[in-house]
């Protein structure tokens, strides 16, 4: 049996009220009663019914100049909603739509502490694949996930995490001194992507490329995990780009809203800048 059509209620003053609020948004200096009858098309009287209301309940506040601004109410508002975000949730569609492109394996990693931690992951459908599981933790130093994360934290931070990382070689082509660590990082933030050239485990390569949260800050990444067979530089490359057009819809979907091209000029602007905020991304 098909399912009923959804009912729609159209209550005509919240839409207003909806509408006056959202005026708001798009002027930092804040908008007279005038104004705000002029470009809602109300008229002034109901217009000054409306923000006394909204002034009321917090979501406006008049300092007496008669210039309205958005209240405080609208700022708790909008963190819980940010805080609520689940980054698996969001994510999966694109994640599913990577896997399909590239019949490889997708991971999704958040920073713990000196870790990237799996918090998602979708096979391959290759009979020849690779081994992993979810809430798994993978060096940052020596991964491809975890070399954009530490690529992208603010300059501060990253000055705290360098000493305490473990250069001790997990394979004969591990990074294994802080300088030569560096040097890997300054091109990751040149090019927008790292890679994993059988680092962490012999046979393994990857490509991965950052997610960016509604602060600017990277606290997850996204990859493309394969066997070496099947990961020739020239496929790495060929790869990349995909994964980093994926990183910016996730990053859109978690409310960034910076460089839209992905390109990595414009993404490693932000590397080193200091965060606005510590950005909770919910698993």
């Amino acid at each position: 049996m098909a399912n009923p059509p959804k009912r729609t209620y159209n209550i005509t003053a919240l839409q207003r009220g909806l509408r006056i609020l959202e005026l708001f948004t798009k002027s930092e200096k804040g908008l007279p009663a005038s104004h705000v009858a002029k470009l809602s098309g109300l008229p002034v009287s109901t217009v000054h019914r409306f923000l006394v209301n909204l002034e009321g309940a917090g979501y406006l506040n008049c300092g007496g100049t008669g210039i309205y601004h958005l209240g405080i109410a609208c700022f708790s508002l909008g963190h819980a909603a940010l805080g609520q975000l689940d980054i698996r949730r969001l994510s999966l569609p694109h994640l599913h739509e990577l896997n399909a492109q590239t019949r490889e394996t997708i991971h999704l990693t958040i920073r713990q502490a000196l870790s990237a931690v799996y918090i998602e992951k979708l096979d391959s459908p290759e009979p020849l694949r690779i081994y992993s599981r979810i809430g798994a933790a993978v060096p940052l130093h020596c991964t491809a996930v975890g070399k954009v994360i530490l690529a992208y934290m603010p300059e501060a931070e990253l000055s705290g995490v360098l000493p305490h990382l473990d250069f001790k070689r997990r394979t004969q082509n591990s990074i294994g001194n802080l300088q030569e660590l560096e040097t890997q990082l300054q091109k990751v933030r040149r090019n927008g992507y790292a890679y994993d050239l059988e680092e962490n485990e012999p046979h393994i390569r990857c490509v991965a490329a950052p997610i960016w949260d509604h602060t600017a800050a990277v606290h997850a990444a996204l990859s493309v995990t394969g066997p070496a067979v099947r990961m020739s530089m020239m496929r790495l490359r060929q790869l990349a780009p995909l994964v980093q057009q994926s990183g910016i819809r996730i990053s859109r979907e978690l409310g960034y809203q910076g460089a839209s091209s992905g390109e990595p000029s414009a993404m490693a602007a932000k590397a080193g800048a200091p965060s606005t905020s510590p950005g909770r991304i919910a698993v």
